[in-house]
């Protein structure tokens, strides 16, 4: 008998991390959700039936391990998917620490404590970590410092990852969405005083195909930098 696939997913109950976990329900695989509270967990639970969650705030990563400690972690994970984020426009001359620490701490250092918290399962599995980044993670525009800051940050995290496990069987890869159409883009573009029409933006079930592929390539390859843009 086949053993299911675990997925740990963040950001699942929006935009590209409800995208793949829709696919990965329908075909079966099991779920654990990462819900910022008990509210949120509820509501994840009953748009996923059979899922499990994992409770914990990622703009307070101090407290994760904490968080997670009276919770039962799966015994495997296949891959650990990284797809929150936060985004807060502002030029330099205006960001407060506050923002830049929100920023920080949910789109780089909640991820990089999840990872440490999960890596025993995904080594158990050979798994693979998968962190969805942005074009803000290669290169910063005005107005965008604190986010392509924890963006770049989250490349170098990966980066880092990949040498140092590659020898324990376990894969990392960074996509690097162009500008998708989600409530993220639709808060995007209120910060920069523009209309938002989504159709103009990639749809989510595109970017969560090429998550797909990378998580379902066969075991002689690897993906590494995976960057999607809207097509023509």
């Amino acid at each position: 008998m086949a053993v299911m696939a675990i997925h740990v997913i963040t950001g699942a109950s929006s935009g590209i991390g409800a995208a793949v976990a829709r696919r990965l329900h329908a075909r079966g695989d099991e779920l654990v959700l990462h819900a910022r509270d008990a509210g949120r967990a509820k509501e994840l639970l009953a748009e996923f039936p059979g899922a499990r969650t994992l409770v914990g705030d990622l703009a307070d990563p101090d407290k994760l391990s904490w968080a997670f400690s009276h919770q039962t972690l799966p015994d495997r994970v296949d891959s650990l998917l990284h797809i929150a984020g936060v985004v807060d426009l502002h030029p330099v001359g205006e960001l407060t620490p506050k923002s830049w620490r929100h920023q920080l701490n949910v789109n780089l250092i909640a991820p990089a404590e999840l990872t440490r918290l999960l890596l025993p399962q995904v080594r158990a599995a050979r798994g693979h970590v998968l962190f969805v980044n942005s074009g803000a993670g290669l290169r910063a525009s005005a107005d965008w410092s604190a986010y392509a800051a924890s963006k770049h940050g989250l490349k170098a995290l990966a980066d880092s990852l990949r040498q140092e496990e590659h020898g324990a069987g376990v894969r990392v890869t960074s996509v690097y969405p162009g500008r998708t159409a989600s409530p993220m883009q639709a808060k995007v573009h209120q910060q920069e005083g523009q209309e938002y029409d989504p159709e103009q933006w990639i749809d989510p079930e595109s970017v969560a195909t090429t998550i797909l592929m990378a998580i379902d390539l066969p075991r002689d390859a690897e993906v590494i930098d995976l960057s999607v843009r809207p097509g023509s």
